[in-house]
């Protein structure tokens, strides 16, 4: 299994909102990003990712699931970019905020610290255990 990190501007697309669409998940479409979308198409089914709310918060909020793997984005019109299913898991029961990730020296090397504006990311299997344990969840 894989890791990932996805952020959502919660004014945008909110992790309640995510919850809300059930099992069936939701397509995560609108990543106009190349290296963003590489990692879209490295995503396997059952893969599991940090959603992490931008700008607004700052701040993992949740686990979720890929349901479905990288098909060609509905909302591209120029047919570049791809998107995936995912659908809320399970939330953190306690959000690890940008900040304790910044502070905290075991997560220096997450990208989410080094390449900050990069809305789908990797995250290490090791990475992910301590994360959740800060989180609250396993």
């Amino acid at each position: 299994m894989n890791y990932w990190l996805v952020k959502s501007e919660p004014s945008v697309w909110s992790w309640d909102q995510q919850v809300a669409k059930g099992a069936k998940g939701e397509a995560w479409t609108g990543v106009r990003n190349h290296s963003a979308k590489l990692n879209m198409m490295k995503m396997k089914k059952g893969d599991r990712a940090f959603y992490y709310h931008s700008n607004e918060g700052k701040e993992i909020v949740g686990i979720v699931e890929i349901v479905k793997e990288h098909y060609p984005d509905p909302t591209d019109a120029s047919g570049k970019f791809v998107c995936v299913d995912i659908a809320a898991d399970k939330p953190l029961k306690t959000p690890v905020t940008l900040e304790a990730i910044k502070a905290d020296k075991k997560l220096a090397d997450m990208e989410l610290v080094k390449l900050s504006r990069l809305s789908v990311q990797s995250v290490t299997a090791d990475q992910w255990k301590y994360i959740c344990k800060l989180g609250g969840v396993s």
